[in-house]
């Protein structure tokens, strides 16, 4: 029987208040279980573990979060949200959350926009002079 994979996120003593951060920004979004080692947590209906495991370990860019946006408003918002408090800013809509964790906040039409045999290649010109993604300016390449 095969069970729903999950990540598990290492965090240095900090796993549940990144449990309510990320809770705070997704929908359908709650903890589940807190013993103190191990917070269960879903974000947008999918599955979450945190687990306090020490200062060994760090994110890197190899593992992010790709959250598709329906609009320039979902941009923004997670945006936003995932940046404030000591997170950062990247290039081509990657950011980083102020635990480190990295999260592609892209447009859902993206994919569209760049099998355009035209229009693609200033779609990609343009957004690799973007930080946030901005649908407009896209959609004008």
């Amino acid at each position: 029987m095969t069970k729903q994979l999950y990540p598990c996120l290492w965090f240095d003593g900090k796993a549940r208040a990144a449990a309510d951060f990320y809770c705070g920004i997704f929908p359908d979004s709650t903890i589940l279980h807190d013993s103190g080692m191990v917070v269960n947590f879903k974000l947008n209906g999918q599955l979450f573990m945190g687990l306090n495991g020490g200062p060994h370990f760090t994110f890197n860019e190899a593992v992010s979060f790709v959250i598709p946006c329906k609009d320039q408003a979902e941009i923004d918002h997670y945006w936003y949200k995932l940046i404030a408090d000591g997170g950062q800013e990247s290039m081509c809509g990657w950011c980083k959350d102020k635990f480190g964790l990295s999260w592609q906040v892209v447009p859902e039409i993206l994919g569209q926009l760049m099998s355009d045999p035209e229009k693609g290649p200033r779609v990609v010109q343009a957004f690799m002079k973007m930080k946030k993604f901005d649908i407009a300016a896209l959609q004008n390449a």
